[in-house]
């Protein structure tokens, strides 16, 4: 191998390299993206099935919580029903984007659009990331 060779190689290299980066990165954002979806979808899921429960009467509510669950330790911790425990879930999803448990929650009470909890109940959920997605909308209004 001559000098050229080698050079003309390892340009090669760098260039296909340089090309595949940028492809790896958007991969592993949608990868993210798709576990934030379904994290907001199991939680979203376990309020409406706690609300089920509660106006079924399945257990007692406290009154002006509509139903919903005071907190999200309550989804995981379950409720005594009967001398048993119903859970809505097994733990406390993590939100992909910020690394943590920490998730934004609004009351009834609370504006749609609300980014503060009244601390109420929980209605909804939402990412506390201020980054955006790849279709150009905001993690918090998902």
């Amino acid at each position: 191998m001559t000098l050229v060779e080698l050079i003309v190689a390892i340009t090669i290299m760098m260039v296909l390299t340089s090309v595949a980066l940028p492809v790896v990165r958007i991969r592993i954002q949608r990868e993210r993206e798709a576990e934030l979806r379904r994290a907001l979808w199991d939680v979203r899921d376990a309020i409406d099935r706690y609300k089920d429960a509660a106006d079924r009467g399945a257990f007692q509510v406290k009154l002006g919580s509509e139903g919903y669950p005071p907190d999200l330790q309550t989804l995981v911790d379950g409720v005594d029903v009967n001398g048993t425990k119903l859970r809505f879930l097994r733990r406390v999803p993590i939100d992909p984007m910020t690394g943590n448990t920490d998730w934004g929650m609004r009351s009834v009470q609370d504006d749609p659009d609300a980014s503060s909890w009244g601390g109420q109940d929980v209605f909804d959920v939402f990412s506390k990331s201020n980054g955006t997605a790849l279709d150009g909308t905001k993690y918090s209004d998902w």
